[in-house]
């Protein structure tokens, strides 16, 4: 970063903020705010930093439990940008070809995707004309993805003039009815073959709900894996939460982990409540020895309901009990990770099991009730690009099975030792891998298996509900109506993460951060801080929370 830019991030007055979790959205704001001058403190109550982002090292194999997709990777590079840096010096990135592989029942066999051209070979080879059809399609989703960037993911919603922008209001025709419509309707009226419905459709679940319930726009999630593509950090991504917290460090940030948090204080001056200090325990120590840190700003990192039910007096709290009912968890999951001896071809990086009872399967997940023997699961098979992450000769295997957020599922663990309706999930999806893509054996080379259940993301994240990856992306819960970024009855409390603007996945937790940093900041106008010395609005500009 040019000395301009490191100038530009120095904030007029400086605050003692406290972040409450050390996932990539709490290190994204710790970094920000400590390169703006600010003293920050992050509070973890893992023993490792990533918060959905886990790791497991276990006889020589090297797993994630969390993301596995690096995908819009410019708002990554963005934030080590800001931070001096830049991606090319923190991580080794490794671009897939194909990006991932799609199963299609036991015998309907597989297609590989990868960008571009490609992919519309791959689309025709199942329908005529779907070819220039994705071609479209791929179009369309690179301009609402652009949209989305310009209007809606760099803007907290803060200010009445967001709906007021003439540009945004010229383009409401065109963005109603993706607002108002939903996915799968959106793609149905576009392809005709279910397989190729399901490929489009299927990107819903990273956002945590399922094509019926998520908006059109979200049609712009296909602009990141059929256009831009899908990248990998060598290492696994706990490489990425290392090099966050290594930068964190070194801009000056203290972090603790093994804190737990257990209040917010909040004080009253001049009639105005503003936080004072955060209290939290050192799960790593014996006894019951509390600590207290003061603070002029806290950033809530953790899961919403947590901070606001458990860490907040209930006058303070910004969302009701009854408005948490109204609310969608999304999915939780069940997560298989699995040791395998010898190698297994027949799998790719990234590889999507999708069932023929399509609609029934997201049913079933949104109602609460049991799942198909047989269901749409994704594995992630990280050893076919990474040597570094399984032993020589072997391969890594993480299972993700979409599952209701049912916390009474119970948990997992080691080698079959998890809850039973966790392991009777585990053991049906390993069947399924296996019959699926012919490998008769597999249950039998399987050397190391851990498995999660929703009630661990209870446990190790303070999950609403067990849900695995934040509220779901419905028509209710995206842009300016899923909460905000602050709470608006205490001066000095933000928010950031999966439960607030924009929403969930990595690149969107981030974005996150710098939504709060530059209000913390004084900074008001949407969109991203720019590196250039061009940017008429930087960090410094004003101070104030």
């Amino acid at each position: 970063m040019k000395n301009d830019d490191k100038n530009a991030l120095q904030a007029a007055h400086t605050h003692h903020v406290v972040v409450i979790g050390g996932g990539f959205s709490g290190l994204a704001t710790a970094g920000l705010l400590a390169a703006s001058g600010h003293k920050v403190t992050v509070l973890e109550q893992q023993q490792h930093l990533g918060g959905r982002a886990g790791r497991l090292v276990r006889e020589g194999f090297t797993f994630d439990t969390g993301p596995s997709w690096y995908l819009m990777p410019e708002v990554i590079e963005h934030w080590f940008g800001l931070m001096g840096t830049s991606t090319d010096q923190a991580l080794e990135l490794v671009r897939l070809d194909p990006g991932y592989r799609i199963w299609f029942g036991q015998d309907g066999g597989s297609l590989d995707l990868s960008t571009g051209e490609e992919a519309d070979a791959a689309f025709e080879s199942l329908s005529p004309g779907a070819g220039a059809a994705l071609a479209d399609y791929r179009d369309e989703a690179r301009e609402s993805y652009g949209l989305a960037l310009q209007h809606f993911l760099y803007d907290d919603f803060s200010s009445a003039k967001t709906f007021l922008n003439p540009q945004l209001l010229k383009l409401l025709p065109k963005l109603a009815p993706l607002l108002a419509g939903s996915l799968e309707k959106h793609v149905a009226k576009r392809f005709g073959d279910p397989r190729l419905r399901q490929i489009l459709g299927y990107p819903a679940v990273f956002l945590g709900s399922s094509p019926q319930r998520t908006p059109a726009l979200y049609h712009l999630m296909s602009h990141l894996d059929l256009t831009q593509g899908v990248q990998y950090p060598l290492g696994g991504f706990a490489q990425l939460v290392d090099a966050m917290a290594r930068i964190c460090r070194e801009a000056g940030v203290e972090i603790i982990t093994d804190a737990r948090v257990e209040g917010i204080d909040v004080g009253v001056a001049a009639g105005t409540p503003r936080v004072e200090a955060v209290r939290w325990v050192n799960t790593a120590t014996t006894g019951t020895k509390r600590h207290e840190v003061k603070a002029d700003v806290v950033v809530g990192a953790a899961d919403l309901h947590h901070i606001e039910t458990e860490l907040l007096p209930k006058k303070f709290r910004s969302h009701s009990a009854s408005s948490w009912k109204r609310r969608d968890p999304g999915p939780s999951a069940v997560l298989v990770c699995l040791g395998v001896r010898g190698k297994l071809p027949q799998l790719n990086h990234h590889n999507l099991l999708f069932t023929r009872d399509w609609g029934e399967n997201f049913a079933r997940i949104h109602e609460g009730r049991d799942l198909e023997p047989e269901t749409s699961i994704y594995v992630c098979m990280p050893s076919h690009t990474d040597p570094s992450v399984a032993p020589v000769g072997d391969e890594n295997l993480f299972i993700l099975v979409p599952a209701p957020a049912l916390p009474s599922w119970g948990s997992g663990g080691p080698d079959g030792t998890g809850s039973p309706k966790v392991e009777e999930v585990a053991n049906a999806a390993i069947d399924q891998l296996a019959a699926w893509a012919g490998i008769a054996d597999l249950r039998e080379r399987i050397v190391v298996r851990q498995s999660y259940g929703p009630e661990d993301f209870v446990n190790n994240v303070n999950a609403w509900r067990g849900g695995a990856l934040g509220l779901a992306h419905t028509l209710g819960q995206s842009a300016f109506f899923r909460p905000a970024n602050r709470n608006p009855k205490v001066r000095g409390l933000h928010y950031v993460g999966s439960s607030v603007r924009p929403g969930i996945g990595i690149p969107m937790c981030m974005i996150s951060a710098e939504l709060v940093a530059k209000r913390i900041n004084g900074i008001r106008t949407p969109g991203p801080f720019a590196l250039d010395a061009a940017e008429p609005a930087p960090l410094r500009e004003q101070a104030g929370s």
